[in-house]
């Protein structure tokens, strides 16, 4: 199952861009991130997911690498990273950077030097064909830019070259096999950067495109598996310490295939995860099961769900999120009642849960202008809302150079205001962190099970271990009778649930997690 660490870990993810700007020039930054970890410290997470903070010309907001082993100057040095874990480790947090494996910029001096009419060592790291003329087998390509006549595969992004680790079955003279010696090059340099920061204090990595590795990969995904596997080999060998969660969401492979310790629970439209918090892009109206009164079903997510958690419980984790840098944030629908229930889920369910940035305090998704490649992503992206001071707290540049405009809502949710309010969004999920902490029924690895799904008259029931939770995301009262509630007491509740025998009854909007039985 990997370090042990994991267990009992809760990730706080941080878009370092916009997180807290320490040198007052509207970007965030690390000093800015080691300045505030007494925060994360104190909101109960002990890890942290930094979104790529690597030289880039920022295309894609830092997803196109120039430079694997240089953080970009505008978020500090290589020292200030380094410093980073140190004092992260010193309270108690681990660190993971994020891993772009798949693609560079075409800035990268690899592609530079790949895109040379002369051979040379990079030639082959990037996927050409070796006729500027020639398509790419119906794959995205750029062609007529360069000296080199061919034309190159990108990975997504036209100024992000595909790295080259081979095609499964090779069919074109141009195509590499995966063991040949610019496949194998490949996977050397992206190890050498993994030890490169791991060296220096990193606790392991998320990985961007995790499946995106060899080219016409079987469904299975199996050349791409095969090196996840030798990279999880050299990991547990060298750095058994070290984490890996995968941008995947198919843990059938990420998981039990490829090796990866965690893999993220994505907002794909319609699987489980979707239909909790973001059900409205669908015909019909918005039927998310935590939009009260929606119509919103817990089966839909429990018919996704349990397949994969019963395959791969025993492999690796699967890791909840509130949102990340991709998703629009869950109050861009839900108000602080229903994130309250939707987070007391996802803190209490199996594997690793991460949190993102502001979604503690129920930042809002905006209607922002696209920025740095983010497109519709760019809403969920906004500056941290720390005060009622001066750009909230983020930074002391002037508004207009912040890297994104915040919410100038009179209302906007910010951090001061929630601590000193027990009943605000931000208490609640401080409490939630610390009772997934104090009860190792409610960590990674403990079981799960469905004790009630009929939503009709009762809420959802379910047991981690010994404990029993149960949410009714409904304005209407629900009851739930069974002998496994006799000798059980509440030991946390949200609104007024109350369990009397063997009698629970969940007001609505409830949520209770009852004490092992006496």
């Amino acid at each position: 199952m990997g370090p042990s660490w994991l267990k009992d870990a809760v990730f706080y993810e941080i878009y370092p861009q916009s997180f807290q700007d320490s040198n007052d020039d509207g970007i965030g930054d690390l000093q800015g991130i080691i300045r505030r970890l007494d925060y994360v410290a104190e909101l109960g997470c002990n890890a942290l997911w930094i979104n790529p903070c690597f030289d880039s010309p920022f295309m894609d907001a830092g997803y196109d690498v120039r430079d694997y082993k240089l953080v970009a100057p505008r978020y500090g040095t290589n020292d200030d990273l380094v410093q980073l874990f140190a004092e992260a480790h010193a309270r108690g947090i681990h660190v993971l950077l994020d891993l772009v494996p798949g693609h560079t910029s075409d800035q990268h001096p690899w592609f530079k030097e790949s895109a040379k009419a002369d051979p040379n060592e990079y030639s082959a790291r990037y996927i050409w064909t070796d006729e500027a003329l020639w398509g790419m087998e119906g794959r995205p390509y750029i062609a007529g830019m360069t000296e080199r006549s061919g034309a190159y595969m990108l990975n997504f992004f036209a100024s992000q070259p595909a790295l080259n680790y081979g095609w499964l079955d090779p069919y074109k003279h141009w195509m590499s096999a995966t063991d040949s010696p610019e496949a194998r090059a490949t996977i050397e340099a992206m190890k050498d950067v993994m030890r490169f920061w791991l060296d220096q204090g990193c606790d392991g990595f998320r990985v961007d495109m995790a499946d995106s590795l060899v080219k016409g990969d079987d469904e299975c995904k199996s050349g791409t598996c095969a090196i996840w596997r030798e990279i999880r080999a050299m990991m547990d060998s060298d750095y058994p310490d070290a984490a890996l969660v995968s941008e995947w969401s198919n843990p059938d492979l990420a998981l039990c295939s490829a090796g990866f310790h965690m893999d993220f629970y994505l907002d794909h439209q319609r699987n489980g995860y979707n239909t909790l918090l973001r059900d409205y892009e669908t015909e019909g109206g918005d039927h998310s099961y935590f939009l009260c009164d929606a119509g919103g079903s817990i089966r839909r997510f429990l018919d996704d769900y349990l397949p994969k958690y019963e395959r791969s419980r025993d492999r690796g984790y699967i890791s909840f999120i509130t949102c990340n840098h991709d998703t629009p944030r869950p109050a861009r629908t839900l108000s602080v009642a229903e994130l309250k229930l939707a987070y007391a889920l996802i803190l209490t369910m199996p594997g690793v849960p991460f949190i993102y940035y502001g979604d503690e305090i129920g930042m809002r998704y905006l209607d922002l202008r696209t920025k740095e490649g983010g497109y519709q992503r760019t809403g969920s992206r906004s500056p941290m809302q720390w005060s009622r001071d001066k750009n909230a707290g983020f930074s002391g540049a002037p508004a207009e150079q912040l890297y994104l405009p915040q919410d100038a809502s009179a209302d906007a949710p910010c951090v001061s205001e929630q601590l000193a309010d027990a009943d605000s969004l931000l208490s609640e999920v401080r409490r939630l962190v610390a009772l997934r902490h104090a009860h190792e029924d409610l960590q990674a690895d403990a079981p799960f099970e469905v004790v009630n799904d009929n939503e009709r008259t009762a809420p959802f029931v379910y047991r981690r271990g010994g404990l029993l939770l149960a949410v009714n995301p409904s304005s209407a009262k629900k009851t739930f009778e069974d002998s496994a509630l006799v000798g059980r007491e509440l030991v946390y509740r949200i609104g007024n649930p109350s369990v009397v025998g063997g009698r629970l009854v969940m007001s609505g909007q409830s949520f209770a997690v009852l004490s092992t039985q006496a």
